[in-house]
């Protein structure tokens, strides 16, 4: 029994660190969903020195520090586990202690530069945007008025030999920070730094996975898929830039990047934001009304309506059991961070779209 006793101490002196660090994340999360105001106060006053301090720091880096990290620990892990398993059960152990450390570690950067930020005030509420019950006219009507902004910039936008569109020449990265700029004159929750988006050099596998972009909150970066149809590109990039707010609901970051889109002075932007916004809007009208839908979407332009096959096309391509589970994957982690719809999250930007349009739009 002593022997005992003294063995479950050591292992609690080998591991303090680490379940210091654990106990801090869970001390952190619990306070954000159950004490008033301390997520609010948390992303007002401390995660803006993150921003400032991390993400201008891997923001001097013009590759996403975060991918190639990924790459390294994934080796370095296999690695050492090979030779962990080479050298008996007492390295395996001491491996397993090591790799515990190392989730301690990203589980806090999670909470610190993620976690926290879901509880906070939502943008929405913030800017006085209600979003309430519409009707299935005020929604075809949403539609409706999409398609015409659409339709307006459609012939105007840069578009390759295959008639889809490109993007602008110069720095894309540099125009989208100006575009969350641009919007935090509007909205001064939205103020700030922004590091420059990146795209993620092996693409493919965000592609297989399902995914346009992510935000890395081990490094503050803003990423994105830089293989998928170019008009999805902007929209995406304003999005990723929305979660370094400190806005983590994902409704709420498409709600943000539409309207960043849209006051951007390039019209690749615009026309990014509108039909990005067009498709879930008329998602939705597909669902209450399937005659409206058919309506509204022979009004759209020959233009558009390539960009959109491309786009279908393209993630045709990449369907398959790993965006399958990507899905899924991503699903639980959004309703673990208390968006109970998970991926159907993404669509409810429509409800902030119709309030906003009905009163400012």
């Amino acid at each position: 029994m002593l022997f005992m006793k003294k063995r479950f101490w050591n292992t609690l002196r080998k591991n303090r660190i680490t379940l210091t660090l654990l106990l801090l994340s869970g001390l952190l999360l619990l306070c954000a969903r159950t004490v008033d105001g301390f997520a609010e106060w948390y992303a007002a006053h401390i995660y803006p020195v993150w921003v400032n301090l991390f993400g201008r720091f891997f923001g001097l880096f013009p590759f996403s520090v975060s991918e190639l990290l990924l790459y390294v620990l994934l080796l370095a892990a296999v690695g050492s586990l090979i030779r962990a398993i080479r050298k008996g059960r007492r390295a395996f152990f001491s491996w397993l202690r090591h790799l515990l450390f190392a989730a301690s570690v990203l589980l806090l950067l999670f909470v610190l530069n993620c976690g926290i930020n879901y509880q906070r005030t939502s943008f929405s509420q913030k800017s006085s945007i209600t979003a309430g019950t519409y009707s299935t006219q005020q929604l075809e009507a949403l539609c409706l008025w999409l398609t015409e902004e659409i339709n307006a910039r459609a012939d105007s936008v840069s578009r390759d030999a295959d008639g889809l569109m490109s993007l602008p020449s110069g720095n894309i990265e540099s125009l989208a920070v100006e575009a969350m700029h641009g919007l935090g004159d509007l909205y001064p929750d939205l103020q700030g730094y922004y590091p420059q988006p990146k795209p993620v050099l092996l693409s493919k596998i965000l592609s297989l996975e399902g995914l346009t972009g992510i935000y890395s909150a081990f490094t503050i970066e803003a990423n994105y898929n830089q293989d998928m149809t170019a008009y999805n590109i902007p929209f995406t990039m304003c999005h990723e830039l929305s979660h370094l707010r400190g806005f983590m609901q994902e409704e709420e970051a498409n709600f943000i990047a539409f309207l960043a889109c849209a006051n951007a002075a390039q019209t690749e932007f615009q026309y990014s934001g509108y039909l990005t916004a067009w498709i879930h809007a008329t998602n939705a009208l597909y669902r209450s009304d399937r005659t409206a839908w058919r309506e509204v979407r022979a009004l759209l332009c020959a233009e558009a309506l390539a960009d959109l096959t491309a786009n279908n096309q393209y993630w045709a391509a990449h369907e398959g059991i790993v965006s399958e589970v990507s899905e899924a994957v991503n699903d639980t982690y959004l309703k673990a961070n208390g968006q109970s719809d998970g991926v159907q999250s993404y669509g409810r930007m429509v409800d902030l779209l119709l309030a906003w349009w009905l009163t400012d739009g």
